[in-house]
């Protein structure tokens, strides 16, 4: 027996919920199984975990998109008992039983072995947001390489900066010599920003209204995970030949812009997929992860929770109340 979060949706309405469940109830869908470590609570996780947002789609569901801990069976040729690995997305606490739980079966193709210099606790620090810093920071470092852009020469934007994806964006970016701009909507939190490496700190609102579809240039690239008139109003501001890494929608789904600084100023809008993105790329993001992540600044945006505390988590992390990364000690 071990100890889930099950995601349950009776005739009485939605529910998440601690359950012990036998391992034999495990996914037949799945040629490995891992004992968890660690887990971590996104954005997407706190849609799940209360309903907010129709993440799973099917039920009963054990939420979480991300997992590191040991390999315990397995019947994959790439992975052994012993075997230390990570998982990210795949549809893991969507439509197969995710990490908030104290074990996993899932398929060998989706895991990743953890690197070396890696702890499981690190890992989930990270999780899927720093993971996907790490790909819209990627996405940006090819684009200047075939523009030419050096480091220093312009300054960076990050949106939703006091997120995860924000927080892990802002380290990865000031470590690669950029000037960052944070912009958030709690500007309390500027000497946090300041500490992870933003030069400077802007109100959210100064993007999050209707704008004009061209504005004044000013960064030469942006990580975005708010959308809406947010992105729109980045995407309006990017100079020449600029570019923005989008890979989230806190402020809204849609994109109400104008073609006009993809065709008058060769921006490019780079879309920043985590969930199937290629194995290579992967494997890529989190070798890069552990050579160049600060992890004093990691520790400094991590706090630590047990899975009892997940679910009251997840309507923090919707609120806006939660800074930098949720990691979850499943067997806490």
């Amino acid at each position: 027996m071990f100890n889930a979060l099950v995601i349950t949706k009776p005739e009485s309405g939605y529910r998440c919920e601690m359950s012990a469940i036998d391992e034999a109830q495990l996914p037949s869908a799945g040629d490995v199984t891992v004992r968890v470590a660690w887990s971590t609570i996104n954005y997407k996780d706190g849609l799940a975990i209360t309903g907010k947002s129709p993440v799973v789609r099917s039920f009963p569901m054990v939420p979480g998109i991300d997992f590191a801990g040991t390999v315990t069976h397995s019947d994959n040729p790439r992975w052994k008992t012993g075997d230390r690995v990570l998982l990210n997305g795949y549809g893991v606490g969507e439509t197969h039983w995710g990490g908030l739980a104290q074990m996993a079966r899932v398929k060998g193709e989706w895991l990743v072995a953890l690197p070396e210099s890696l702890s499981e606790r690190e890992a989930m620090a990270i999780g899927t947001a720093g993971y996907t810093a790490m790909l819209c920071v990627q996405a940006l470092q090819r684009h200047w390489a075939d523009a030419g852009v050096e480091p220093g020469t312009g300054e960076v934007l990050v949106t939703g900066a006091n997120g995860g994806v924000g927080s892990v964006a802002i380290s990865l970016l000031a470590g690669l010599g950029h000037t960052v701009v944070a912009s958030t909507g709690r500007l309390q939190e500027t000497e946090y920003l300041k500490s992870l490496g933003a030069a400077s700190v802007i109100d959210r609102n100064e993007l999050s209204a209707p704008g004009k579809p061209l504005q004044k240039e000013r960064w030469i690239g942006v990580v975005d995970s708010v959308g809406s008139h947010t992105l729109a109003n980045a995407c309006a501001s990017v100079r020449y030949g600029g570019a923005v890494a989008a890979c989230g929608l806190a402020q809204g789904m849609d994109l109400p812009a104008s073609v006009a600084p993809f065709i008058l100023r060769g921006v490019t809008l780079y879309g920043i997929d985590s969930v199937m993105a290629p194995m290579p790329r992967r494997v890529a993001a989190w070798d890069a992860l552990a050579k160049t992540l600060d992890r004093q600044q990691l520790a400094a945006i991590t706090r630590e929770i047990g899975l009892n505390d997940a679910v009251g988590a997840a309507s923090e992390i919707l609120a806006g109340q939660v800074r930098g990364r949720l990691v979850v000690n499943v067997n806490a």
